[in-house]
């Protein structure tokens, strides 16, 4: 099958895009309002972008508190999602009033970052300490502006749990990350494998 995403007539019952476009990681986003509120939002538009500087991104679809406390305060942190915290993660995604805590409707111990003024969760096995870079309201093909905001930011410290560090690597294996895969579809990411990249062929 084909289909013109301008016209979106896929003739499924659900839009396979961001299907098609799995796993991704999911951005457990801990902020702080200017008032003092905290706030904690899945968003399963979230990766890694680069590592010299270590920068991760996630995406707002609309102009979410996540987003408003990001650019007011210029931090934010972003906790790793483990099988363990699927319940608390999707309790967490409720729709609540700006300066409703999730933390507290989840369950779950906010602890203050040590170098940017926002919370993380205590439970995670990993959390990144973020300042923000850039926030850029994403474009059409047409030059206009759309409901899609991307904000950046650098990793200036991360926190790991020591129970999954193993042969001194943050293993994933003990960690048990879960994945977003489109419509209401996780996964947790197992089994693991390695691959090793191929040396450049010799010249003949």
């Amino acid at each position: 099958m084909f289909y013109e995403t301008e016209s979106n007539r896929h003739g499924l019952a659900h839009d396979p895009f961001k299907a098609i476009v799995a796993p991704r990681p999911i951005g457990w986003i801990g902020t702080r309002g200017r008032d003092g509120s905290v706030n904690l939002s899945p968003y399963s538009f979230f990766n890694a972008v680069s590592d010299r500087p270590k920068i991760v991104m996630f995406s707002s679809s609309g102009r979410k508190d996540s987003l408003k406390n990001a650019e007011e305060t210029g931090v934010f942190t972003t906790s790793f999602v483990g099988f363990d915290l699927v319940e608390k993660v999707n309790l967490s995604s409720v729709v609540v009033p700006y300066g409703v805590s999730e933390f507290e409707i989840a369950g779950l111990t906010p602890v203050e970052g040590r170098l940017v003024s926002a919370p993380f969760v205590g439970e995670a096995v990993a959390a990144l300490e973020c300042r923000v870079t850039e926030v850029h309201t994403l474009k059409t093909l047409e030059g206009g502006a759309s409901d899609s905001h991307a904000v950046f930011g650098q990793v200036v410290g991360i926190h790991i749990d020591e129970r999954v560090i193993r042969n001194g690597r943050f293993d994933v294996e003990l960690a048990r990350p879960v994945a977003r895969l489109g419509y209401m579809d996780f996964a947790e990411q197992a089994p693991v494998f390695e691959m090793f990249r191929p040396e450049a062929p010799k010249k003949l």
